[in-house]
């Protein structure tokens, strides 16, 4: 573009009109810089969680730990309200290599719970498949008391086969993971709740509920997947959420779904907290974002990259962000694809200070 606007002065052309700062919108987000000038003029709130997907704690010195403690500093200092993690044995292909660590979640978000006080912590999500969900409960009530009630359970019915082979861990059809996903929720609200009486539920019968400690406060169950017959189903009549993806043409069709299950499982839909999972790719300006996109994409062209990841300035993601929750959306779920340390986490702070 510099060097066309040098030519042109030598085309022979009667008229050449200059758009002065004229930026063109990103194509993919339609609409996001009048959501980005409504979200000056009549903000509304929306939360932000950093979602932890990669561990780059070997280029720190200082060690796992360390890394783990300057991150969530870095998320509380941007204005985050809160760290998931993913809930996996292997790295998925999606983020990284198999052989990058990956640490056991429930582990992890307890050290947190120490480190800083105001931060929200959970999964997102944690498989059905991989504990008893008896132990799960156990787990996140654990959390919660250790973090003065700041937990939050994502689960799903998980998908990935080749982590539970290498695992040794039984890998059953959708359908037995989503009827094990409505069993565990059912247990997990049973054994939350004040008391040791037994419980008796559609799927789970328990002689006694005595689980100790018991959670501080009432915590979230998020339902993470996007199956619409059923998956979703569960979500409306069990759940106190649902993650969907972020793309806006794919969460409208989702939405709709979600809430058509709502209806029909009697429950308000304005109830139902609606949470996404966003992998942005955040630039200090175009220039920045475009080389983050080349660093990144691999074999991917560059436009499908940046496309999928919807890359741009903080600004641009303000006005993108604005128009989720202009649809409901309630918490965005953030994971950085070049989340190397702490000094990436602050390119978060402008987004986050525009919702609070």
């Amino acid at each position: 573009m510099r060097a066309a606007v040098l030519e042109i002065g030598g085309e022979g052309w009667d008229l050449v009109t200059t758009a002065g700062q004229a930026r063109p919108e990103a194509s993919h987000s339609p609409g996001a810089r009048m959501a980005a000038s409504q979200q000056r003029e009549r903000p509304v709130r929306m939360g932000l969680v950093l979602q932890l997907s990669r561990f780059a704690w070997d280029e720190d010195p200082a060690g796992p730990a360390r890394w783990l403690a300057d991150v969530a500093s870095a998320a509380a200092e941007a204005g985050l309200q809160g760290i998931a993690l993913m809930d996996h044995l292997i790295q998925i292909p999606q983020v990284g290599r198999a052989w990058e660590p990956i640490p056991e979640p429930w582990v992890t978000l307890g050290m947190l719970a120490g480190l800083q006080p105001g931060l929200r912590l959970g999964t997102l999500v944690t498989p059905v498949t991989f504990r008893a969900p008896g132990i799960l409960a156990k787990t996140v009530a654990t959390l919660d008391a250790l973090s003065g009630g700041r937990s939050f359970c994502g689960i799903g019915a998980g998908w990935w086969e080749r982590e539970h082979a290498a695992f040794g861990l039984p890998f059953p059809p959708a359908s037995v993971r989503l009827d094990e996903l409505e069993s565990a929720i059912g247990t997990l609200r049973a054994l939350w709740q004040p008391g040791t009486k037994p419980y008796r539920g559609e799927r789970v019968w328990l002689p006694e509920t005595t689980c100790y400690p018991r959670p501080v406060s009432r915590i979230p169950i998020i339902v993470g997947g996007g199956g619409e017959k059923r998956t979703l189903a569960i979500a409306a009549r069990l759940g106190d959420g649902c993650n969907l993806p972020s793309d806006i043409a794919t969460l409208d069709r989702k939405l709709a779904a979600f809430r058509q299950h709502c209806v029909a499982a009697g429950r308000d839909p304005a109830q139902a907290e609606v949470t996404v999972l966003d992998v942005p790719v955040i630039g200090r300006d175009r220039g920045d974002a475009a080389s983050i996109v080349e660093r990144l994409r691999g074999r991917i062209p560059a436009a499908t990259f940046a496309q999928r990841h919807h890359a741009g300035t903080a600004e641009e993601h303000i006005g993108r962000f604005r128009l989720l929750a202009d649809r409901g959306v309630q918490t965005v779920f953030v994971s950085l694809p070049d989340l190397t340390g702490p000094d990436d986490v602050a390119r978060l702070a402008p987004i986050a200070a525009a919702f609070r």
